[in-house]
């Protein structure tokens, strides 16, 4: 008998296998759940009211704007359902979300399955994401060319 069991005859709750799938989506599991208490504290804690935050160190530092600036105050927006005003406030972030999205629930169903990634993502487009990320970065902060890109 194992030493651990109860008195009852039952092995001890070390004993008990948990199926590889539940635990391969632990760290899926884990980002959702930072992701989902993010949201709701930016839900609850409005960015837009000074104190609450910090400062983006970038703007701080340079007076010019970061490809993230806004997004807090747009992860704000899209939690009161108002893309809009997400769309104002960072349009680069309402526009990667969904694939951010997608991408999650490729790492969930392939945690599932147990398979491998097939494929990483092809050089040339993590390349096309930076000259992007890039180029919205420049424009952003030239009022002339893109005064609506400023959050």
């Amino acid at each position: 008998m194992n030493p651990s069991a109860s008195a009852t005859g039952h092995g001890s709750v070390a004993d008990v296998q948990v199926p590889r799938a539940w635990r391969a989506c632990a760290a899926p599991a884990a980002a959702a759940l930072v992701s989902v208490g993010v949201v709701a504290t930016l839900a609850v804690v409005d960015p837009n009211r000074p104190g609450h935050y910090p400062t983006c160190p970038f703007l701080w530092l340079t007076g010019m704007y970061c490809p993230g600036c806004g997004s807090l105050r747009a992860l704000h927006d899209l939690a009161h359902l108002d893309l809009g005003g997400a769309w104002g406030m960072n349009p680069l972030l309402v526009v990667a979300l969904p694939f951010v999205v997608g991408a999650w629930v490729l790492w969930v169903r392939r945690a599932w399955t147990g398979r491998e990634r097939s494929r990483a993502m092809p050089a040339s487009w993590i390349v096309t994401i930076l000259v992007l990320v890039l180029f919205y970065w420049v424009l952003r902060n030239v009022p002339s060319l893109a005064p609506w890109l400023a959050p």
